[in-house]
């Protein structure tokens, strides 16, 4: 199908509400490189820096909730032989007992920092009463999936560790993250769960990154269309394997090919059934099915990559942090959340 009949065939799927914050990132599109992992390596370089320039679609911050949740840039102790860590620490308030959030942003392995999803982790923190930390893992290229899986494991020993200290109750960490930050999430709660010195009560994924192969086989026009594409997978998946993808890969490097999943905690997976991720995510639904491990699939009609974060007013964005909410809410024993919290909605 040609370029302008899938676009059109996408438009066409897409929920009403979503339609101009779709037109708003393909206009952004228009004007900056595309990475791929055809580009040769001083071409993805200029692309990357131009890319890590844009600010991320994010939240809009509340004056209220910057005043009440604090924000604290730390460094934690990396793995031996490893640098520290750069992690934001919100919400934390020594001689509590707070469930906390491990939060691992995303950016498709290559792009993002912490900094982008404060106004978000704040919202959270505060309608979950809980403590977060975010972190500033090292992206792809310059670092594989070895660095980042470090730095990621060193922040979630950190928190547990220096849980009283912080007001974190440690029987109740979960782990989060979206995208990118999804397939991190994954392995670190894998790796936590196989080393057994962490306890994780919950995983919740937003429209997880979780399998190299996406990309490299066809997929419907209207399928990953906009925001995170095919070529951007595959760049991706090659820059934090350090290798080809779809082939022979790294043990313990790609969520869908982690040999056992049996270990992983209770499970929440959220994505749009235009989103590029959708069917890798289905289907690891189904295996964690399989292998016992509880888990909650909410598929959005008509939802493209990152469609809460780029359409706030949207009722299919609302319905959707408040099914994530509430799924945190519960892991964590606090009450169900009846409406969205302000600071997650536009401004007005």
């Amino acid at each position: 199908m040609a370029p302008e009949a899938s676009m059109k065939r996408f438009f066409e799927l897409v929920d009403p509400e979503l339609r101009p914050a779709a037109e708003a990132v393909g206009n952004i599109a228009e004007d900056m490189p595309t990475p791929t992992a055809e580009m040769t390596s001083s071409e993805l370089e200029i692309a990357l820096l131009k890319w890590r320039s844009v600010p991320a679609a994010s939240f809009p911050e509340a004056p209220a909730l910057e005043r009440k949740i604090k924000v604290e840039e730390i460094r934690v102790p990396g793995e031996p032989g490893q640098p520290p860590v750069r992690c934001l620490l919100i919400n934390s308030s020594p001689g509590g007992a707070k469930p906390a959030i491990l939060h691992t942003h995303g950016g498709g392995f290559i792009l993002g920092k912490p900094d982008d999803f404060v106004p978000y982790l704040r919202a959270y923190a505060d309608a979950l009463d809980c403590v977060i930390l975010s972190v500033d893992y090292r992206l792809a290229p310059e670092s594989t999936y070895r660095e980042s899986v470090s730095d990621n494991y060193s922040a979630l020993k950190w928190l547990h560790a220096k849980g009283d200290g912080l007001g974190v109750d440690v029987s109740r960490i979960a782990i989060m993250g979206e995208s990118a930050g999804g397939g991190h999430a994954t392995l670190l709660a894998e790796k936590a769960a196989r080393l057994g010195e962490v306890p994780v009560v919950f995983l919740c994924l937003t429209y997880p990154m979780l399998d190299d192969r996406t990309g490299s086989q066809p997929v419907p026009s209207h399928i990953g269309a906009t925001v995170w594409t095919a070529a951007n997978n595959r760049l991706g998946w090659r820059a934090f394997l350090g290798t080809e993808v779809g082939q022979d890969v790294p043990v313990g490097a790609v969520p869908f090919r982690l040999p056992e999943l049996g270990l992983l905690p209770p499970t929440w997976i959220g994505v749009g059934a235009l989103d590029l991720f959708v069917e890798e995510d289905i289907a690891f639904a189904q295996r964690l099915i399989q292998v016992g491990v509880p888990v909650e699939l909410l598929v959005v009609p008509g939802a493209f990559h990152a469609f809460d974060a780029l359409a706030l007013g949207a009722s299919v964005s609302q319905s959707f942090q408040l099914a994530r909410l509430n799924n945190l809410a519960k892991a964590f024993g606090r009450p169900h959340i009846a409406v969205v919290p302000a600071a997650l909605l536009p401004p007005k």
